[in-house]
């Protein structure tokens, strides 16, 4: 399979270039390239190009998808025909190749808009938002979710036709899906198509509709879906579970499901690319005598050594305590940042050894207790 250009290549525009300049560029192109005027062997498959490219970079969403997934965010979500949906070719052109029927003339011309309307259509995506716990996000979980989506219908299998009826063709556009007629223009006569209104562009009509779906050929069902939720995923993610999505009709494939990820916040633990962070108090004598003291990780409690002479602020590493990686087999650490808790109120006793420990260490406490002080440092 031949590798696609780039669109802005395609229309010799920038890639921050504003929408009117990539109208503009269209047009020069559009015109030079029409098979109408062109007569050239490749005039059509660069007609066809260039409009392929200027559906996509005219559309504002169309456009965000192919800037971050190149043809890949556009193959995999659009169809030739919603490339060119709202786009308004009369608008570009006054009249020129185009007239009667705006984009859906330029896509029945080129792409075969009525054979494709009226043959399989592939189900629409969907997309669900799904909120989870810290602790799933680390550890992955399934969970079912419940939603509406439109299914094949059973009872026709899609056809739209009641069984033992099928449908028939237009009479319109004699089976089709498009009616022409004749425009004259300044660049001279031209052969414009137009979506059938009769049959809407399928080629066919029921005389006899389901009785299920009522001839759509697709019936609304709630259903519940399992999500497998890897571990590593982030606020942000998105899992996409293919064939999940709405039914096609004609026999068309199903779309897919995509879902955004939310991670609730944890009442202890921060994260940090796969590393977690937690704060832990300890008390003075604890900082300055060194202990050992339990702490809590994902993976279960933990007893971390707290060397003599700990400042305020200092940060112990947990090697393996934190969260998977999405893309990796690893996992990340956990981070201990130590607090040191000043008590509020002294006895007389312990102000007295404080005292005592202060004219050991050579200080003379004048206002302030060495706790005060210790506040005021940190």
């Amino acid at each position: 399979m031949a590798t696609k250009r780039d669109y802005y290549e395609i229309l010799g525009v920038d890639k921050k270039a504003p929408v009117d300049d990539i109208k503009k560029e269209y047009r020069k192109l559009a015109m030079k390239y029409h098979p109408d005027k062109n007569k050239a062997p490749d005039a059509e498959e660069k007609f066809k190009e260039i409009s392929e490219a200027y559906g996509v970079l005219s559309d504002e969403k169309k456009r965000q998808q192919y800037d971050q997934f190149g043809h890949a965010g556009i193959d995999q979500r659009y169809s030739q025909e919603d490339i060119f949906k709202g786009v308004n070719f009369d608008d570009i052109f006054g009249g020129f190749g185009g007239g009667g029927g705006g984009g859906g003339s330029i896509f029945d011309m080129f792409f075969g808009g009525g054979a494709r309307r009226g043959g399989p259509r592939r189900g629409s995506d969907l997309l669900s938002e799904l909120t989870i716990n810290f602790e799933d996000a680390a550890f992955g979980k399934s969970v079912d979710i419940e939603l509406p989506r439109s299914e094949t219908c059973n009872t026709c299998k899609g056809s739209g036709a009641k069984p033992g009826t099928s449908a028939k063709s237009c009479l319109t556009c004699g089976g089709s899906g498009q009616v022409s007629r004749t425009q004259n223009t300044p660049f001279g006569r031209f052969m414009t198509s137009s979506t059938c209104g009769t049959c809407r562009g399928e080629g066919k009509v029921i005389d006899t509709p389901c009785t299920e779906c009522h001839g759509s050929g697709t019936v609304t069902k709630k259903r519940k879906i399992e999500v497998k939720i890897p571990p590593g995923v982030d606020t942000g993610s998105r899992l996409r579970i293919a064939g999940e999505g709405e039914g096609g009709t004609k026999g068309g494939p199903s779309g897919d499901l995509f879902v955004d990820i939310y991670v609730r916040p944890h009442k202890i633990f921060t994260r940090h690319g796969n590393d977690v962070l937690m704060e832990a108090a300890i008390s003075f004598a604890q900082a300055a005598l060194g202990d050992e003291i339990e702490v809590p990780t994902l993976h279960g409690d933990v007893m971390m050594k707290i060397p003599a002479g700990t400042q305020n602020g200092k940060v112990f590493r947990l090697r393996g305590k934190g969260i998977s990686g999405l893309r990796s087999s690893g996992k990340g650490d956990q981070n201990v940042k130590i607090r040191v808790d000043v008590p509020v109120k002294l006895n007389d006793k312990q102000k007295e050894l404080l005292r005592e420990f202060a004219e050991i260490s050579g200080e003379k406490i004048k206002g302030k207790g060495i706790f005060e002080k210790m506040k005021d440092k940190l």
